[in-house]
């Protein structure tokens, strides 16, 4: 029989299992807002994977038993670290205020890997930006992408 007249499955069911989302090799360090979404993001897969079993959808079922795997590792590892008491330097937790070469003045909160991002003004404590900040006081200096960023505030 030809080939062009078998029903491939398509989509997420062409998959038995889904490949493994990656776990950073990072220390999975959190703020008291990363832990609470990441318990949240827990019991809401659990809710989704119990509906996927009821309803014997096998996509649905394949990508919540991934995403939960990944999100009850990222529990099991996640290491609460206490927002900073004092602003004399930037710390995991703080919030950033910078002023870069051309002017901008941007703010962004230094958080776990998993509750950034940028456009909310969240900023992964592994990023290039915030590498180049942490340790720094007001008025410090970082070279970032070929130009330079001014601390002008930590909150």
């Amino acid at each position: 029989m030809s080939r062009a007249f078998v029903k491939e499955p398509d989509g997420l069911a062409a998959f038995e299992e889904l490949p493994e989302r990656l776990i950073s090799d990072n220390p999975n360090l959190v703020t008291d807002e990363g832990l609470r979404q990441i318990e949240d993001e827990v019991a809401r897969l659990s809710r989704a994977y119990a509906d996927a079993q009821a309803s014997g959808d096998r996509a649905a079922l394949n990508v919540a038993a991934r995403d939960l795997r990944y999100w009850t590792q990222r529990r099991a590892t996640a290491e609460l670290v206490p927002a900073p008491s004092d602003r004399d330097e930037v710390r995991f937790g703080a919030r950033v205020a910078l002023v870069r070469a051309d002017g901008r003045r941007q703010s962004f909160r230094i958080v776990g890997e998993d509750e950034a991002d940028p456009a909310r003004g969240t900023l992964s404590y592994v990023s290039p930006l915030a590498r180049a900040l942490l340790g720094k006081g007001v008025g410090d200096t970082a070279r970032v992408g070929g130009g330079d960023v001014e601390i002008v505030a930590i909150e």
